[in-house]
């Protein structure tokens, strides 16, 4: 065989094991594993950055938050209407106003108080007839002109027509008159058909339900007056924690509305049955309101406080924050760290409560945890270390 053939063979085998070769590169490279895209390696730019360690047990006060708002004490709320039918004919009282015990609210027209004034009098009078009518048989007895059986008759009707006006004096009374004036009617005989409506204590008017020209029945109600100088903080804690409840135990309650105000107390009654509805124990917290700050129906969130329990910690500064989940860093190898997901609990003292996905005895990032999951975001995207 001469030197061109030789050669011709030689690149005809070349040509041949090609393929073979390319084909085995492609399937060792098919066959590699991949990247697991939550572990990243510490570079040495960020290492100084890193600070490692153990989660720590630590003593953490047992606490429930739970959602709340501002009451009226019912101790200090009045819903005051009018004992008789009628038509509004002024108002004088209107929301937000303050008054005094006494402080006419409204004035209305009824007719029913007017009728029982007439009803009053003619019973006056007809005592008064009465009376006259026992003295001057208590005369002709003496004079021998009559019995003691008219005399008797006669003071059983003086006996019926006092009972008529004390009735009647009654009803005036719960229709909403004084004495003062119920002795004034019967002294100088002038009827008054207006009544008024008066605060019975003093407040702050929240509601008002009547407008000049309505008429009002004795069961509805005219106004809603409160004393705020002192409210209530109200919430429903679900069932499987009433355990914990009870009178004194120390309470946080933060508003919304007033984000600088900072109000602890400690629980003043906790219900003595579950809402069947909600399944959830109504508790309170009475907190005095002199500046009126407080305003009743404004949300708030309490905060309650039990005991201290030794319980699994990190700092916030080692919790990554991923699609709405929490995870932290925890070490593999030298420099090696992988992203793994934790349930945690309540916060304290900038410390977190480890509930599962970490032990006490495994080493994780406890500060720099944010730059090293941007480093592991930049490995991701670039496909490798």
């Amino acid at each position: 065989m001469n030197t061109t053939s030789r050669f011709t063979l030689a690149f005809c085998a070349a040509l041949i094991l090609l393929p073979t070769g390319c084909k085995s590169k492609a399937k060792e490279e098919k066959t590699a594993a991949p990247r697991n895209p939550n572990a990243v390696t510490i570079s040495s730019s960020l290492a100084s950055s890193i600070k490692s360690g153990k989660p720590q047990m630590a003593n953490v006060t047992g606490t429930l938050q739970v959602a709340a708002h501002v009451e009226t004490d019912a101790r200090r709320i009045a819903r005051v209407g009018s004992p008789v039918a009628g038509r509004i004919l002024r108002l004088v009282a209107f929301e937000g106003q303050t008054v005094r015990p006494g402080t006419v609210l409204a004035t209305l027209h009824s007719t029913n108080l007017s009728d029982t004034q007439v009803d009053l009098i003619k019973a006056e009078a007809q005592r008064g007839l009465t009376t006259a009518s026992v003295k001057r048989a208590e005369q002709l007895v003496a004079a021998d002109v009559i019995g003691h059986a008219e005399l008797e008759r006669r003071r059983a009707e003086q006996v019926q027509a006092t009972t008529e006006v004390e009735s009647y004096r009654t009803q005036l009374r719960g229709l909403g008159m004084t004495d003062g004036q119920i002795q004034q009617l019967e002294t100088n005989r002038k009827l008054s058909a207006d009544y008024p409506i008066i605060s019975p204590r003093a407040g702050v008017v929240l509601k008002r339900e009547v407008t000049v020209g309505q008429v009002v029945q004795p069961a509805d109600p005219a106004f809603t007056i409160a004393d705020l100088s002192s409210v209530w903080i109200v919430a429903n804690v679900p069932e499987e924690d009433a355990g914990l409840l009870h009178t004194g135990l120390p309470v946080n309650v933060m508003i919304p509305a007033l984000p600088q105000q900072k109000i602890s107390g400690h629980l003043s009654y906790v219900s003595p049955i579950v809402d069947p509805a909600t399944r959830t124990v109504s508790v309170r917290m009475d907190i005095p309101n002199s500046t009126g700050l407080l305003k009743p129906d404004e949300l708030a969130s309490m905060t309650l406080t039990g005991s201290s329990e030794a319980k699994l910690t990190i700092p916030n500064a080692a919790v990554v924050r991923e699609n709405n989940k929490d995870h932290v860093f925890v070490q593999t190898g030298k420099d090696r760290y992988v992203l793994r997901e934790v349930t945690l609990g309540q916060e304290q003292n900038d410390r977190r409560v480890v509930l599962s996905g970490i032990t006490e005895d495994q080493t994780i990032v406890l500060d720099g945890a944010f730059h090293l999951n941007n480093q592991r975001k930049q490995m991701a995207i670039k496909g490798g270390e």
